[in-house]
């Protein structure tokens, strides 16, 4: 199943197939999402959904269910 991932603050959409990795998607899309530890530990790579939710794009993947997800991609200068 394909799922139309629409990144903020740059409105860049990018078709994605479910289970994904987010750092695999953003990169196709053209946007460099920060890493540290690639695990989740040190939230580098966090980036807050449509709803309200922060994740760690490091460690999650496009989810089932959905047919379109946005997602905001914070700045932030320690990174």
């Amino acid at each position: 199943m394909t799922v139309q991932i629409r990144f903020l603050p740059d409105d860049v959409t990018v078709a994605a197939e479910v289970g994904e990795p987010l750092l695999r998607v953003a990169s196709r899309a053209g946007l460099s999402i920060p890493t540290g530890c690639l695990m989740g530990s040190c939230h580098a790579c966090e980036v807050e959904l449509e709803d309200g939710k922060t994740i760690c794009a490091c460690i999650s993947s496009v989810p089932a269910g959905c047919q379109e997800l946005t997602i905001n991609l914070f700045v932030d200068p320690t990174w």
